[in-house]
């Protein structure tokens, strides 16, 4: 005898990718450099046509830091976004660029498998906030567009200050 199972749902309004875009040029900077994932094509869709904030690519997410460190020696201000898979990839020049050089530089890192603080699945959701913390990097977590407004300014302000700094992206973009 099969018993069925209530379904469960979560409701999650998706971030709104212009509330993302619109924070970040507030925050004054001027070029995200990037290597566009599935998680956030509306991120990429919505920056695009943006004339203010630059879309630097990259082919691969380990040369986003040492793109970023080039863009800070002419004088502009980026920030780096990164899916968390491509975090652990980039870890020879996150050490070697990022943390030794204390570079000012917010990173943005999507939390791929974040199940809003429980256990995941997933082991790229599972590794991230340990790996985060033995690097010594300062981060908080936003998943909706009110903490985008208020956590991403903030955690600018630190990074212009201190280096390092991250924000994950517990969330999902939308339209």
């Amino acid at each position: 005898m099969s018993q069925e199972l209530p379904v469960v749902t979560v409701d999650r309004a998706p971030l709104n990718a212009q509330v993302m875009i619109d924070t970040l040029k507030k925050c004054g900077a001027t070029h995200l450099v990037w290597l566009p994932d599935t998680e956030s094509g509306y991120l990429y869709e919505s920056l695009s046509t943006d004339e203010d904030l630059k879309l630097i690519p990259v082919t691969r997410e380990g040369e986003t830091f040492a793109i970023a460190q080039g863009l800070l020696m002419g004088g502009k201000k980026p920030v780096v976004c990164i899916q968390n898979t491509g975090f652990f990839e980039s870890g020879d020049s996150i050490r070697g660029i990022w943390i030794d050089l204390k570079l000012p530089i917010l990173a943005l890192v999507g939390y791929r498998g974040w199940e809003g603080g429980g256990p995941s699945e997933d082991s790229a959701a599972t590794f991230l906030e340990p790996v985060v913390k033995a690097w010594g990097i300062p981060y908080e977590i936003v998943q909706t567009d009110d903490e985008v407004a208020q956590i991403v300014p903030k955690m600018y302000a630190k990074s212009q200050e201190v280096g390092p700094v991250a924000v994950l992206i517990g969330g999902e973009y939308g339209e």
